[in-house]
């Protein structure tokens, strides 16, 4: 299974941090947020990763090369920054089959491999990472609407009266049908051409989306605030883990 990372953005809310570098390379405990994303993807087994590049993809392409920890990257370029579908579909004559998409923006310390063994199984279109979030920040994201056996049956982005508070967090994983959805969705009242559109077209046309909820934690780093809190739970993630060590080796020293 391939891996689209969406690395095109600006970070304009980011800055100072984004002045002189895109917003994928900004560090999060010694490591682009980019760099996370990869490293986790590659710990799920994708055997290729395909990187949308846009604001100052060179940096990109020039940090990672034409591979990473083995795994060949492929790079297409979004001239605009137009919204997510926009940029998946720069990515669809480099996608063969079932893929991962994952927002390169986004820090997970979370169950991840559900999402990618849930659509392993076959018998669903799609498989999207959800989680409920306190409902006045809702609006911030693309809401899920889901039945009893936890299928997505609705997706609204960013809307002002939220009909629900379990919203996508930026992993998920599509047959190559969400490209055809793509071409077809519309510019949104913002002007963008948005990907819970074409999710939405997905359902309306009779295929099967399974929502999977999030155990962990994931940062969505728009702000350097975020960054920060990122940092401090990737941190406390790693000395936990250290500790853990520790003291397993005090326990087979003894």
């Amino acid at each position: 299974m391939q891996a689209v990372v969406l690395a095109a953005g600006e970070g304009t809310r980011l800055r100072p941090l984004t002045e002189t570098r895109p917003k994928a390379l900004v560090e999060v405990a010694g490591k682009p947020i980019l760099v996370h994303c990869l490293e986790q993807l590659a710990a799920l087994g994708v055997d290729g990763f395909v990187v949308v590049v846009g604001y100052r993809a060179e940096q990109v392409i020039d940090y990672l090369g034409d591979e990473f920890q083995g795994i060949p990257v492929t790079y297409t370029y979004q001239r605009e920054r137009l919204g997510l579908a926009h940029a998946l579909l720069t990515a669809e004559e480099h996608v063969d089959g079932a893929f991962v998409l994952m927002l390169g923006d986004n820090v997970f310390e979370a169950n991840l491999a559900a999402v990618v063994a849930r659509q392993r199984c076959g018998d669903v279109d799609a498989a999207v990472l959800v989680e409920e979030v306190p409902w006045a920040e809702a609006s911030r994201y693309g809401v899920c609407l889901t039945d009893e056996d936890d299928a997505v049956v609705g997706v609204v982005e960013k809307p002002a009266d939220p009909p629900s508070n379990l919203v996508m967090t930026g992993f998920y994983t599509f047959t190559p049908a969400i490209f055809h959805a793509c071409h077809l969705v519309q510019p949104s009242a913002r002007g963008e051409y948005e990907l819970p559109d074409a999710i939405g077209l997905l359902l309306r046309s009779g295929r099967t989306i399974d929502a999977i909820r999030m155990e962990g934690w994931r940062i969505d780093v728009g702000y350097p605030a975020d960054r920060d809190e990122a940092e401090r739970r990737l941190n406390a993630v790693d000395t936990s883990a250290t500790d853990r060590g520790v003291r397993g080796a005090q326990v087979t020293e003894n």
